[in-house]
């Protein structure tokens, strides 16, 4: 969706280090919103800052993403709160202040892409810029095509262009009113992964010049790491962790985040050892009784927790190991093997069940199967410790 463009405050702030002023762009915001559909209610509560750059909203359908962007867009009011990029104010209920959609020089981009199917690509882009001449119009089409490699396209419908070029001129059409704010809901879902990747490196190499702050909604995993400069974790319209991705996803501090960040196993426990002299400690899952040597946190013997581990990063084995320097080997049965693509999941009783991922030439190299005894190392530093 691309909106008209709004004339922009100046802002400054203090360069990096050269003594030169830069304009500040970054998107401040606090929203509150409650909504209700049928029987069920819902609050979007969030304060946020984004800086110019990716910044990743991550997490479980109707978390409060999409509702987040609307408001930022202006598609939905807020009962209570502000909005600024920069110096330019978008909303602010206490002033009454309430910028109209097609003022707020936001770019939004919806995952169906909403594209006028009986305009051509260059009617498409040129649709939020019919307050400028036909020269300047034309310029800055011709300008955002060639960026996104689509100059080829421009008399084409939607419907005569690949998928991958339909997301260009979406972009495209959001971009050209050079936006101040640049929101992506899901826009490259279905895309190959080729293809994404050279759509993003163009959406980078655009954010270069104009340095904005763009939010990029996604479900998956790997584009959390692969696009963002920082990850905001939403779950029933709050923020539960903010972050780069390393910190939130890498190192999570919330059983829901475990979740989403791909960890398959997350267990209750609580401390029974601190070993200062090593840097960790011991702890007993609640289920089962089983001890684990995990890094050594600010928490008292009996304190209770929750570990996460990822199954990718348990080490699995047909003969007990000896000799290693892993402190967690813990013996079991198998109990389920199941494809997954090119993956492997074994599943394992330890004492609890623990989900292991295989490659096929590991499942076929080991000769598993249901009932087959085995042992799963687990290194310290794969357990990761999580409030309760």
């Amino acid at each position: 969706m691309a909106v008209e463009v709004a004339p922009k405050l100046s802002s400054l702030k203090s360069g990096f280090g050269n003594g030169q002023a830069v304009p500040d762009r970054s998107l401040r915001a606090r929203l509150r919103k409650a909504l209700k559909t049928g029987e069920n209610a819902f609050v979007l509560d969030v304060d946020l800052v984004a800086q110019p750059g990716i910044t990743i909203l991550f997490g479980a359908s109707g978390a409060g993403k999409s509702t987040l962007l609307e408001c930022l867009a202006g598609l939905i009011v807020p009962d209570h709160g502000y909005i600024t990029v920069g110096d330019r104010q978008l909303f602010d209920l206490d002033s009454g202040l309430n910028i109209p959609v097609a003022r707020r020089q936001v770019g939004l981009v919806f995952q169906d892409l909403a594209l006028f199917p009986h305009l051509s690509v260059e009617r498409n882009v040129q649709y939020g810029l019919s307050y400028l001449a036909s020269k300047e119009r034309h310029k800055r089409t011709n300008q955002i095509l060639e960026s996104f490699h689509i100059s080829s396209l421009t008399k084409r419908r939607p419907s005569e262009i690949s998928g991958g070029e339909r997301q260009r001129v979406a972009l495209a059409r959001a971009l050209v009113t050079d936006p101040c704010l640049l929101l992506l809901d899901e826009p490259l879902s279905g895309l190959d992964a080729q293809t994404k990747s050279k759509i993003l490196d163009d959406l980078r190499a655009w954010n270069e010049s104009h340095q904005v702050p763009i939010l990029y909604v996604t479900h998956a995993r790997e584009e959390v790491f692969a696009l963002g400069d920082r990850v905001i974790v939403l779950e029933s319209g709050r923020i539960l962790a903010q972050g780069t991705p390393h910190e939130v996803i890498r190192a999570p501090r919330h059983e829901t985040v475990a979740q989403l960040a791909g960890f398959e196993n997350v267990f209750e426990a609580h401390v029974v050892a601190v070993h200062l002299d090593r840097g960790t400690m011991t702890c007993e899952l609640t289920a089962g009784g089983v001890g684990l040597e995990t890094p050594l946190v600010r928490a008292e013997v009996g304190t209770r927790l929750k570990i996460g581990i990822s199954a990718g990063d348990i080490l699995l084995a047909t003969v007990q190991p000896v000799g290693l320097s892993a402190r967690n080997v813990l013996p079991g049965t198998v109990t389920a093997l199941t494809q997954r693509d090119v993956i492997i999941v074994a599943e394992v009783n330890c004492g609890v069940e623990l989900k292991v991922h295989l490659t096929l030439a590991a499942r076929d190299s080991l000769t598993l199967a249901p009932s087959s005894r085995v042992w799963l190392i687990i290194k310290t530093h794969s357990c990761h410790l999580m409030t309760m």
